[in-house]
């Protein structure tokens, strides 16, 4: 980062004395507490952990330092605040793919051009923004996110939420802007996929490759075991 792009050390000392403040505004929500989901208090979380994120971001920034604390984000989701017996619900699903192989996606791309017997009148399938265009409008989106690798893409984080609404919308009311209404405390329940949890499985590295040495041991006893004289694999020297 250069110089000029580099936060002031006001603006440092300033994200310093939001986070003081952020944390009596929780402490003091915390003792007016009216219950276990107190919204105020939930609030006031949500304010602390994002003035000491900005803190840290700054202080790292200007001093290449970080706090000694971490806040940890949300594990579970806020209070429901959803009707108690939902007649409609919506379903919300991002999924994250990068672009991993660009030819691999265009030559997919130009297969489905190729059996298009109509044709649209224009080539697409030569650039990515193209390709994407043809294939997304071809495959469901399931059918992509199970041949993603067919497709030259690589997975990203993806989540699905179930949210609760009080009556269907009407027809295209949404279309404009779909995502824009999304409301946390109206989920009904979340399922997110992510390479950050596989951090959780590491310590059992030395287990698995223990289990996999010991499988390799298995797979080449039983390989020796089949083998003829010439090393040949006697099935196959029956199968002649």
């Amino acid at each position: 980062m250069s110089d000029a792009a580099q936060p002031t050390a006001a603006e440092v000392r300033a994200a310093a004395e939001a986070v003081k403040t952020a944390l009596d505004r929780h402490l003091a929500a915390v003792e007016r507490r009216s219950g276990e989901e107190d919204p105020a208090v939930y609030d006031a979380f949500n304010e602390l952990a994002a003035a000491a994120e900005a803190y840290d971001e700054l202080l790292y920034d200007r001093y290449d330092e970080v706090t000694p604390f971490e806040i940890p984000g949300e594990d579970t989701l806020p209070p429901y605040t959803g009707p108690e017996e939902p007649s409609a619900l919506s379903v919300l699903i991002r999924r994250d793919y990068a672009v991993a192989e660009p030819q691999r996606l265009m030559a997919q791309a130009r297969r489905v051009e190729a059996a298009d017997e109509e044709g649209t009148g224009a080539e697409t399938s030569g650039t990515v923004h193209g390709a994407l265009g043809l294939l997304f409008g071809e495959f469901e989106p399931d059918e992509i996110a199970s041949r993603h690798k067919e497709f030259g893409l690589e997975e990203g984080d993806s989540t699905l939420w179930v949210t609760a609404a009080d009556e269907s919308a009407e027809p295209g009311e949404w279309l404009e802007a779909p995502f824009e209404q999304a409301d946390p405390q109206r989920v009904v329940c979340r399922f997110d996929v992510s390479a950050v949890f596989d951090e959780e499985f590491d310590g059992d590295d030395e287990d698995g490759e223990a289990d996999l040495a010991e499988l390799d041991e298995d797979l080449d006893t039983d390989l020796d075991t089949d083998l003829d004289e010439d090393g040949t694999p006697a099935r196959l020297e029956a199968d002649r």
